[in-house]
């Protein structure tokens, strides 16, 4: 299966508030940030941002320099389109992450409910290694994925669930864990979505 031409499909024929990971505010997501204490300056990188929100409550924040990246081209256009002028403070990057070669290297890297899609060791082995390689020394890493107690299937693709166990064995290689934490999420269907975030810190 053709997974751009799945996630193109999926932002052209449902609404911003027909997916299960819409949220206005993601107050997870965002606490990460508030506790990081980095720099207004900082370069962050949204991996699977689509037309989440993140990136408004950042900009709102005063960070001035975010990347948003997504396989789909309509979801990036979409997100844009609301952002109206503000969206040329952002740069954005249509691609898969298992073959992204990253032209910069990031502060920050943001990740909600992309890696959970990566299912072969290939895939995931690629992931880490292209975050090891392009997140600056010091630099922060937020994984959000389904937990074990959570769907195992989203948008009609099979997932691969994390404990905060398997989550940290999977970068304990380059990166010191600060800690996991379980979260639901209710979405707009009224069913919870149970995620396991994880924030490291690059070690090497």
């Amino acid at each position: 299966m053709d997974r751009k031409a799945h996630w193109e499909n999926v932002f052209k024929t449902k609404s911003l508030s027909e997916v299960s990971w819409y949220e206005v505010v993601p107050e997870t997501s965002l606490s990460f940030f508030k506790a990081s204490n980095i720099s207004k300056s900082a370069k962050i990188i949204d991996i699977g941002g689509g037309d989440s929100f993140l990136v408004d409550n950042l900009l709102k924040l005063g960070f001035k320099d975010i990347t948003v990246l997504d396989i789909s081209e309509a979801a990036l256009d979409r997100a844009k389109k609301r952002l109206k002028d503000q969206s040329k403070k952002v740069k954005w990057i249509v691609a898969d992450v298992v073959d992204f070669s990253p032209p910069e290297n990031y502060d920050f890297w943001h990740d909600r409910a992309a890696f959970h899609f990566l299912t072969d060791e290939q895939s995931i082995s690629n992931y880490v290694e292209t975050v090891q390689k392009h997140l600056n020394k010091d630099g922060h890493l937020v994984i959000g994925a389904f937990s074990e107690n959570g769907p195992k299937k989203c948008s009609g693709l099979e997932i691969k669930q994390y404990s905060e166990t398997t989550m940290t064995n999977q970068f304990k290689i380059y990166f010191n864990k600060i800690r996991c934490i379980k979260i639901d999420h209710r979405t707009p269907f009224d069913t919870n979505q149970n995620f396991v975030f994880c924030w490291f810190k690059k070690i090497i």
